[in-house]
């Protein structure tokens, strides 16, 4: 069985992670945070990788706020930090960034805070 990853803060209210599973969104909700945003495409590390519909499912399920935003790993682009920006000012925090491993999640956040 998967294990939740072990959030990293970046900022006061807003961590990131790797790969988050269906099955984490209750222990996400448990760790106090009430947004959930999703940064990877569906499909990006094939076809075993928990689908967007899928996460977003069990996310609302566990009463958290849940967004996709989904972003390429080698590229982010000025409107993919702008997008990010407005989500952070709409989204109850703390709020949980995660993509595969959790580094353009972080790379996306630090580019919104450029704007």
């Amino acid at each position: 069985m998967p294990t939740t990853p072990t959030p990293l803060a970046i900022a006061p209210d807003v961590c990131v992670t790797g790969q988050l599973e269906p099955m984490s969104m209750n222990e996400v909700a448990r760790m106090g945070f009430r947004s959930v945003v999703n940064n990877r495409p569906d499909y990006e590390g094939g076809y075993d990788q928990p689908t967007n519909a899928d996460i977003e499912k069990a996310a609302r399920a566990a009463g958290l706020d849940y967004r996709y935003l989904p972003v390429s790993s080698n590229f982010q682009s000025p409107d993919d930090a702008s997008r990010m920006a407005h989500l952070l000012r709409e989204l109850p925090r703390p709020v949980l960034l995660f993509c595969r491993s959790g580094a353009r999640s972080t790379r996306l956040y630090m580019m919104s805070q450029q704007l």
